[in-house]
Formats: C-alpha cells, sequence, structure tokens
C-alpha cells in the first residue's frame, strides 16, 4: 500500500460516525482505519506473503489470497478498537456493512460472494476472538505503561523456577529477548535468530529448541513474523509462566531423575526446588555472552548461583537450592567450582559472592568483613581458558557473519535479474522469445564467459549478460522490472509466441 501522511478526522467526522453507534471513546486511528482503510499499509505486513514447508524461507501468496489476509487484519484491528472502547458485535455489524466506510470493505466482499448469513457469521467469530484478546491484554497508552510492564515481566522471570537445563538455557534466551524489548521501549521487538544467539551465548539450534520445547508452550514469547532479507523476525514478550508453574503437569524433561517417592515410606511429596525462586536477572543478562559462561564452561547453573548470590547475599545450599532452582548436587558442584575460581567465599554454613567475583563487569561488591583474605579472583578470560571454551564466542560471531555475508549475496544475485528472454522480429514487430523457465536460459544461448548469442546470427548480442548464477540478465539501466513483472511478462510472450507459431 502507498504510504501516506494524512492527517486525523475532524471532529465532525467524528462525531457522525461515533454517534449512530453510541461509540463514547474510539481513538482517531481507529477512525482514519473505518473510513478510509489501511493507507498506510500497517496491515499489510506479512499479508501478501507466507512460510514455506521448511520452515525457514518465504514464498508469495496469490493476489486475491494476500488481499483477503490484509482485508482479515484490518478486520481483526477494528474489531479490538470496538471492543476496547465498549462496543458490542451489532455496532461492529454497522460499521463493517457501512457501503461508505473503506475498512469493511473485506467483510462485504465474503457478503457479496457467500451471502450475508456467511458475513454475519465471519463477524461474530471475529468478534469473539476480538473480545478475548482485549480480556487478556493491557492496553499501552504511555511510555510509562511500557516501562511498568516490563518491569512487571521482568519479576515475573526472576521469581519463576527455571528447572533443568533446557529451562535454564530457555531464561538466557529469554533475558536476551528482554534485553531487546527494553531497547525498543516495548513486548513488541525485532531480532534475528543470530543476534538473539550471540546476546545469549548459545548456538542457534538450542536457541530454536527451546523456543519451541519451552518459551512458546508456555506463553513466555510468540514470534509474529519470520525475518526477511535484512529484517529480523517480529517477537512479542508474554508474560503467562512456564508449564506447570500454575499447577499443570511439567514435562519429563523438567523433572528430576530419581524415582516418584514411596508413601507407605513417608518420602518427600513435593519438588526438590521450591515453586519461586528469586535471582537477579540484570547480572545474568550481562555474564550470559562471556566464554566463561558456555555449554562445557561454568555453564547456566552457575549463572543462577551467581544471580541469586547477589541478589540475596549469605545463603545456605539449601536456600540456594530453592532461590536459583537449581538441585542440590548440582549447587554443592557448582559451588565448588566457582570457589576454585575465588569468585565466591564460604562462611560458616552460608555462601557469598567475593568481593571481586564481579569486578570483570564493572561490578563491584562491597568488602565482606569476615576475618580472613579470600584469594583474588581469576579473570574470566582466564576462566574461559582453564576450561576450554576460549574464544567461542568470537568464533560464532564470525560464523554468523560469514552467514550473513553470504546470504546478503544470494540476494544481491536475485536482484540483477532484469529478463529472461530474447527479443526476434517477425513480421516486422519485435517478439519475445521465452525460455523454457522464467528464471533460467538453456546452456547452448550463452558461452562460457558469460554472453549472450543472438539465436539468428549467432553472434554475442550487446546488452545482455548471464550472471553468475546462469541466469539471464540485461544490463540496461532502464529496465527496473520486478520479479513479478518479470514473471507476468514472461506468460505473456509464451502466450504471443505460441500464436505466432
Amino acid at each position: 500500500m502507498p504510504n501516506s501522511t494524512h492527517q486525523p478526522l475532524p471532529p465532525r467526522q467524528l462525531t457522525r460516525l461515533r454517534s449512530p453507534l453510541g461509540l463514547s471513546r474510539l481513538p482517531a486511528a481507529a477512525a482514519d482505519l473505518i473510513l478510509l482503510g489501511d493507507l498506510t499499509g500497517r496491515y499489510a505486513t506479512g499479508s501478501y506473503s507466507r512460510l514455506a514447508s521448511d520452515g525457514r524461507s518465504l514464498v508469495l501468496r496469490a493476489d486475491r489470497q494476500g488481499a483477503a489476509e490484509h482485508g482479515h487484519r484490518m478486520t481483526a484491528a477494528i474489531a479490538c478498537h470496538v471492543a476496547r472502547a465498549g462496543g458490542t458485535v451489532d455496532q461492529l455489524t454497522q460499521l463493517l456493512l457501512h457501503p461508505d466506510h473503506e475498512g469493511g470493505r473485506h467483510t462485504r466482499s465474503i457478503a457479496l460472494r457467500s451471502g450475508q448469513a456467511r458475513a454475519l457469521d465471519y463477524i461474530r467469530r471475529v468478534w469473539s476472538s476480538a473480545s478475548k484478546t482485549i480480556s487478556t491484554t493491557l492496553a499501552l497508552s504511555s511510555r510509562h505503561d511500557v516501562y511498568e510492564v516490563l518491569a512487571a515481566l521482568r519479576d515475573r522471570i526472576e521469581t519463576t523456577p527455571w528447572h533443568g537445563e533446557r529451562g535454564r538455557t530457555a531464561l538466557r534466551v529469554l533475558r536476551a529477548h528482554l534485553n531487546f524489548a527494553e531497547t525498543a521501549g516495548g513486548p513488541l521487538h525485532h531480532a534475528s535468530e543470530r543476534q538473539t544467539a550471540e546476546e545469549a551465548g548459545i548456538s542457534r539450534t538450542t536457541l530454536r529448541a527451546v523456543y519451541e520445547t519451552v518459551l512458546k508452550p508456555g506463553g513466555w514469547l510468540r514470534r509474529l513474523r519470520v525475518g526477511h532479507g535484512q529484517e529480523g523476525s517480529t517477537w512479542y514478550l508474554g508474560a503467562t509462566s512456564i508449564p506447570g508453574h500454575d499447577g499443570t503437569a511439567l514435562l519429563s524433561r523438567f523433572r528430576s531423575t530419581q524415582f516418584p517417592p514411596d508413601p507407605a515410606l513417608e518420602e518427600w511429596t513435593t519438588p526438590e526446588t521450591a515453586t519461586t525462586a528469586d535471582i537477579d536477572s540484570t547480572i545474568l543478562g550481562r555474564l550470559m555472552s562471556h566464554d566463561a559462561f558456555a555449554h562445557h564452561g561454568l555453564g547456566s547453573a552457575a549463572l543462577m548461583i551467581i544471580s541469586a548470590l547477589h541478589q540475596h547475599p549469605h545463603q545456605t545450599v539449601a536456600e540456594l537450592v530453592g532461590t536459583s532452582s537449581v538441585s542440590r548436587a548440582t549447587t554443592y558442584r557448582t559451588l565448588k567450582r566457582l570457589a576454585d575460581h575465588g569468585l565466591v567465599q564460604r562462611t560458616g554454613e552460608t555462601w557469598a559472592l567475593t568481593p571481586r567475583a564481579l569486578e570483570g563487569f564493572g561490578i563491584r561488591l562491597p568488602d565482606a568483613d569476615t576475618g580472613h583474605s579470600p584469594a583474588p579472583a581469576q579473570g574470566w578470560d582466564k576462566v574461559a581458558e582453564l576450561h576450554g571454551t576460549s574464544g567461542i564466542a568470537a568464533q560464532r560471531k564470525a560464523l554468523h557473519t560469514a552467514e550473513r555475508a553470504a546470504y546478503q549475496e544470494a540476494l544481491d544475485r536475485l536482484a540483477e535479474h532484469r529478463s529472461r528472454a530474447l527479443v526476434i522480429v517477425r513480421d516486422g514487430h519485435p517478439v519475445l522469445v521465452p525460455t523454457p523457465r522464467p528464471d533460467e536460459i538453456p546452456p547452448a544461448w550463452h558461452t562460457p564467459d558469460g554472453r549472450v548469442l543472438d539465436p539468428f546470427t549467432g553472434r554475442p548480442a550487446a546488452d545482455w549478460q548471464v550472471a553468475t548464477d546462469g541466469r539471464l540478465i540485461l544490463i540496461t539501466p532502464a529496465d527496473q522490472r520486478s520479479y513479478d513483472e518479470l514473471v507476468a511478462a514472461h506468460a505473456e510472450a509464451l502466450s504471443e509466441w505460441e500464436s505466432v507459431a
């Protein structure tokens, strides 16, 4: 859709729209959408393309499918506006079926094609979905509201137990997306998989696994649109708990490996870790991308314990098991490894971070009066070197840079394609000779050095050249047709060629 700089509707026009319907509070943007349609193309994004069967690439929809998707998104947006303003389904029906309202064109086309009953049923289904969405979401009217939502989400993340290695890895991914959301100024943000993997300090394979098995089923994170070209994916941070936090059954991968308790022996009947946690996710977000916390390094368990100790110093092992959501055996093992590196110290039965534990990240802890001077903490780079994980982050970034360069090169090659056919003169007028396919040419039509041969003279054509991927291009600057236009021209040329032949 073309861009527009139209102004909001004047009060008189808004009054004419609201008065018959009894809507007391309808935003100007909603009125513009109803009366004028989607002039800015806001709801067209993603409507004319869909995710391919491989789950990664995008394919174009047919024009009618794309227009229907675009119209449905506009209809759903109007329904949400009406529901949030306190309207009813009857008022929504009047708005959408009004002949002068451009925003209801999709609904009216359904009524023309399939009948009034089908259109009314469609409106009821859209209204039901909009009402459910409005009842479970919060309208963010100011930047202060956004900060409150993100702060509440951060508190929810920090008090949710993330059991097992997969759960702790999911927390790293979620914290990375929270960083992006805070930068973007709201739960809706854009980020690529490579960018998130670098921020969380994990591989893309692990990132996809925890998204599909933990974050997406738990409602923590939703991908609204898959990235394409130089645009990252569009994400939205939710605010629900992970499976099992609200009493539902946990997946087996999040459970302990111990056998179930025996009631006859009066064995324990509650999980080993508490139902709530208490960590400082800001510290976790600043540490997780370092090589020292890679999978074969200190790992995610060390991140959880350090974050828990930074939130509440001087905790016993039993307290750490609850606040960090790490099992007792893993807590003992991790504390020993951290103590060997001079990162934690023990005073009686309690543990705390050493004053210089987080100094490498610009975090200075107050000196503890313990009566003895602990050994200074080793450098974080030295810790990573001792665990054999030094340089993993740099290697991951180098790999992602090479992948981005290769992808950009492929996009540039696609942009080179200008035309895919030859022109001959038949009976005094030019006829476009189509190739077997609209995107490839036979090898006999060009020379090894990429010059195109004229099929009648056998000499190279001056204005034609073969791209590096074997596809024919026209290097004349005046030819700037898009791929869709070229495919349409090919179909037209094929029909003309067949009629001439």
